[in-house]
């Protein structure tokens, strides 16, 4: 894929638009988002996405599309699990609602330059070192089978699960002065000559910097369906910018999702086991197979691959607003039937102290 310098300047272009559009538009008067406005803004965000899928379609022709969408997809929904960690980490610091989007837009830009240089470093050890496709297929295996194991998982493990700041977070709190509590907006205050720091810079550098653990098993995932670090970036560029408007739209309803992990595992999975197959298809490790290629297994293609992912998002999401319902009505239906066994048995006590 044969990507013009324009095409970079194109792409920063529009994520710095669309950044300034946030800063602009949104996150500069701070308020609460109504659920409207956060479904109104993800709908355009997404619109956006496909949009510039269409483009590189048209452009660089359908394998490429299909490559980029398959990676826009899987970034989307591995995006959906940072969540819960964010839903954590704000809570934990008790950001001000209406402050929430400054927060999540500043660790959101901060993920940015992290990712880019996560996939640069990819990009470097692809191209050099064919065996790394062992170590990021092995990882994301593993990432799968925690998964797996975490959704098995009582319901109510984490009910109580608090976030604890880094070590980074936690010496930066002890060596920076620290205001004792929010001061509007700002990350850093000055008074009386002092200038400290807000526990809202805590909770930005908190979400940016946890974002690297999310890289660590995003940026192996897409590069197992395209190689083009210029595809790898606008997938997770776009997947990222949306998060805002994303945890506004579904804050409150995650924990419906009862059977993301399942999900998240197979797209894992799936995706290891197409790394560890393309490693063996371009093997030069000495003890593997005599350092010659192993292609007894094909390696499925970008069409099958995006099928895979598409189909597997779809079941996971009407599985659990199916079983979330449905427990929902069992819970009103049980309540209920106490209800009527606590009135019976007050009506019963009423009758014996009368007779």
């Amino acid at each position: 894929m044969d990507v013009h310098a324009l095409g970079w300047l194109a792409l920063a272009a529009i994520i710095i638009t669309m950044i300034t559009i946030d800063i602009v538009g949104h996150v500069r008067t701070p308020h609460e988002p109504t659920l409207k406005e956060a479904a109104q803004w993800s709908i355009g965000y997404i619109a956006m996405a496909v949009v510039f899928g269409g483009i590189v379609w048209a452009i660089w022709g359908g394998t490429y599309g299909q490559e980029y969408f398959a990676g826009y997809i899987t970034e989307k929904a591995l995006s959906i699990d940072n969540l819960f960690v964010f839903v954590i980490m704000i809570a934990a610091f008790r950001v001000p609602r209406r402050y929430q989007q400054e927060v999540l837009l500043a660790g959101i830009i901060i993920s940015l330059f992290l990712r880019l240089a996560f996939i640069l470093a990819g990009a470097a050890l692809i191209e050099n070192f064919s065996w790394i496709f062992y170590l990021f297929g092995a990882w994301l295996l593993w990432t799968a089978f925690s998964q797996a194991r975490e959704g098995v998982e009582e319901p109510d493990a984490h009910e109580d699960e608090e976030y604890h700041p880094t070590g980074f977070v936690r010496l930066v709190a002890k060596v920076v002065p620290m205001t004792d509590g929010f001061v509007g907006g700002k990350l850093i205050h000055r008074h009386a000559g002092r200038t400290m720091i807000t526990p809202m810079l805590l909770c930005v550098i908190a979400i940016g910097t946890a974002d690297v653990m999310f890289a660590v098993d995003s940026i192996p995932a897409i590069y197992s369906l395209t190689s083009e670090p210029y595809l790898v970036f606008a997938a997770n560029a776009f997947s990222l910018l949306g998060l805002r408007q994303l945890y506004f739209l579904i804050d409150g309803l995650l924990d419906r999702l009862i059977y993301l992990h399942y999900g998240l595992a197979a797209i894992l999975a799936f995706i290891g086991f197409k790394l560890v197959n393309h490693a063996l298809h371009t093997n030069e490790v000495p003890f593997i197979n005599g350092g010659e290629p192993w292609e007894v297994v094909p390696e499925p293609e970008i069409g099958t691959s995006l099928g895979f992912i598409v189909v597997v998002i779809l079941i996971t999401v009407v599985a659990s607003v199916l079983v979330s319902r449905h427990r929902a009505r069992r819970a009103a239906r049980e309540a209920a039937g106490e209800g009527v066994g606590i009135a019976e048995s007050g009506d019963a006590v009423t009758a014996q102290s009368g007779a």
